[in-house]
């Protein structure tokens, strides 16, 4: 019976013989013969089988560690036959030369022929101990088949890779993940995508580096939009260009390297928030506040020395501005700075002297103005101030100080007594370190001090004694009118052209108050007085309102009393805010400076300078 079942499988032996093949790579062909019965027939590799079944349990560890020893396998048995190792030959250059390609090839084509011999050797033993049951003969044999189907299979990948001409180095890599189970496909095929990868790993690269992106973007995005909104909490803004700033200041600003928590300085008028620094005392009546960008870092907006910044306060639900001038150099990129008197009954410079401490935030517009100087016009200048008129005169000092600028620097300040001298001490500091800066003070009440300089007011004598070569200079005057209108005489008495005269005046200096609450309606009485001496009226279109204008008042005057809003600022006609357009009628204007370039001919009028002997409307 057992013979004849051994004859019926013989014409099965070559396909048993692969399938034997197959089971020999297959993880657990070792597993199908009991440690026992392999002991049994062959003691010496007992010890070999409990490593190898040790091995099994490991998993992927056993599978790298038998590739490894299959290569070692390779190497030795390369070496036993006196020929280098084929595979770590391909691995040597990345090109071969013709005559080593050659060489390799016929190892190749050996290879295969070995492996066939042994592979053959194989099939018989196996054919061998199949009628006679003999497993450990058939395990014997399978291990002699894999062999010989490992060598043949090394050789013929070698012999293929080389005849198609693909790089050696990629056919050792694939043999050698080949053997370490390893997938060989990225390898052999080079991958298809970019850069040699796959197209999945080049997708999922792809995904990443567009999720980064994403990532990076929206970053920046709320960084951005967290900016914008602490700025529109803080009121930063800008409005219609009137004063762009030129020369070397615009030039320094665009210069300098703007801060993370700054946006780039704007030229021309600005209006928003900005932070009280500290406040400096300066006399009893005066103090400094240095105003900084709540954001921090620089300015939002630039100016130029001698223009002024427009402080709104709230005064019963209602904005009161007052326009002050810049006290500090425009080089001070980070600050400026407005010096401000405590005038007697004045709203906005009471609430500054009284309410207002560092870290508050103060609604400010500006710069305006064009009373300026930086030091293009002429290569000298004579600034004459009184009492708190010096704040325009001394952003002009300390700006052209700063810059080291060359010309001779000419100050007459004249002050009511010793106390009054605003900067006395940077003053004096400034001459020691500028010899080209010349400061004469005259005090016109010093009775009771120890007062050593000239007294008295600006004289003819003063002047001419204090500054030489007079009638080539350019002269800046800032104070009291009644003080101004007596130095321009002078002055034009000592030959100084009047186009090189110029002055600026503030509300106090002109006898105006600061802007008080309007009145919901005129005085009582005033409309039968304007009836009887027969007063010319203004007309407000737009508020449908109108009343009488004495010759005294200005147009202003008379919107603040009856409670149309036109929007003002200094109220002696520099700035320009209060800006409106004529409808009909003419007026008279003393000063005109706000007005810009065109507006005559539009019919734009100065609020706060038009008077009028005749009846006139105006759109407000």
């Amino acid at each position: 019976m057992r013979l004849a079942i051994s004859w019926s499988i013989r014409p099965w032996l070559p396909i048993l013989a692969w399938i034997g093949v197959g089971l020999a790579h297959a993880p657990d062909a070792r597993a199908q013969v009991s440690p026992e019965e392999h002991a049994k027939h062959h003691p010496g590799q007992a010890q070999a089988g409990g490593q190898a079944a040790a091995g099994a349990k490991t998993g992927g560890m056993g599978d790298m560690m038998k590739g490894m020893g299959e290569m070692g396998g390779e190497m030795e048995h390369m070496k036993s036959h006196g020929t280098q190792p084929l595979f770590p030959s391909l691995m040597e250059l990345p090109d071969l030369s013709p005559e080593r390609r050659d060489a390799l090839q016929g190892q190749a084509h050996e290879r295969m022929k070995a492996g066939a011999a042994v592979l053959s050797d194989g099939l018989d033993r196996l054919s061998r101990a199949l009628p006679d049951d003999d497993y450990a003969a058939m395990q014997d044999a399978t291990a002699r088949m894999r062999e010989g189907l490992e060598q043949f299979e090394s050789g013929l990948a070698a012999h293929r890779g080389l005849a198609e001409g693909r790089p050696p180095r990629r056919v050792a890599l694939g043999w050698f993940k080949g053997q370490m189970d390893l997938p060989t496909a990225a390898v052999l095929s080079g991958g298809g995508g970019p850069f040699g990868q796959s197209w999945f790993h080049a997708f999922i690269m792809t995904v990443l580096i567009a999720f980064a992106a994403a990532m990076i973007g929206m970053y920046f995005f709320k960084m951005r939009r967290a900016a914008l909104l602490l700025q529109g909490l803080t009121g930063g803004g800008s409005a219609s260009p009137v004063a762009p700033a030129t020369g070397d200041i615009a030039s320094a600003a665009a210069s300098r390297s703007p801060t993370p928590s700054s946006a780039v300085p704007r030229k021309g008028k600005w209006s928003g928030r900005l932070r009280v620094g500290r406040i400096f005392q300066e006399t009893p009546d005066v103090k400094t506040f240095r105003l900084m960008n709540p954001l921090g870092g620089a300015l939002p907006f630039t100016y130029l020395p001698g223009q002024a910044l427009t402080v709104t306060i709230p005064a019963d639900g209602k904005p009161l501005r007052r326009s002050y001038t810049i006290a500090s150099s425009p080089t001070q990129f980070d600050y400026a700075e407005i010096t401000v008197k405590h005038e007697e009954g004045g709203v906005v410079s009471g609430y500054l002297h009284d309410r207002a401490q560092a870290k508050d935030l103060l609604e400010v517009s500006g710069p305006s103005g064009s009373f300026v100087f930086t030091g293009r016009e002429c290569k000298c200048i004579l600034l004459i101030a009184g009492g708190v008129g010096i704040t325009p005169l001394m952003s002009v000092i300390r700006y052209l100080t700063d810059r080291c600028w060359p010309g001779d620097i000419y100050l007459l300040y004249s002050i009511h007594s010793p106390q009054d001298l605003i900067f006395r001490e940077e003053l004096d500091y400034l001459q020691r370190r500028h010899p080209n800066l010349h400061v004469v003070v005259t005090v016109s009440h010093p009775g009771g001090t120890d007062w050593k300089g000239p007294t008295g007011r600006i004289t003819k004598e003063l002047i001419a004694q204090s500054v030489p070569d007079l009638a080539s200079r350019y002269v800046h005057i800032c104070g009291p009118v009644p003080m101004m209108e007596v130095v321009k005489k002078v002055l034009a008495e000592l030959g100084v052209p009047r186009e090189r005269i110029k002055t600026e005046a503030f509300g106090p200096a002109l006898g105006k108050p600061e802007p008080t609450r309007p009145q919901t309606a005129p005085p009582a009485g005033v409309e039968e007085k304007a009836a009887a001496v027969a007063l010319p009226t203004v007309t407000f279109s737009l508020s449908e309102k109108s009343a009488p204008l004495p010759p005294d008042k200005v147009i202003l005057d008379i919107a603040d009393e009856i409670g149309v809003e036109i929007d003002n600022s200094c109220r002696v006609g520099t700035c320009g805010t209060c800006r409106v357009k004529l409808l009909s009628g003419s007026v008279t204007m003393a000063v005109e400076d706000g007005l810009e370039a065109g507006d005559k001919e539009n019919n734009i009028i100065l609020a706060c300078q038009a008077k009028s002997n005749g009846n006139v409307a105006v759109e407000a």
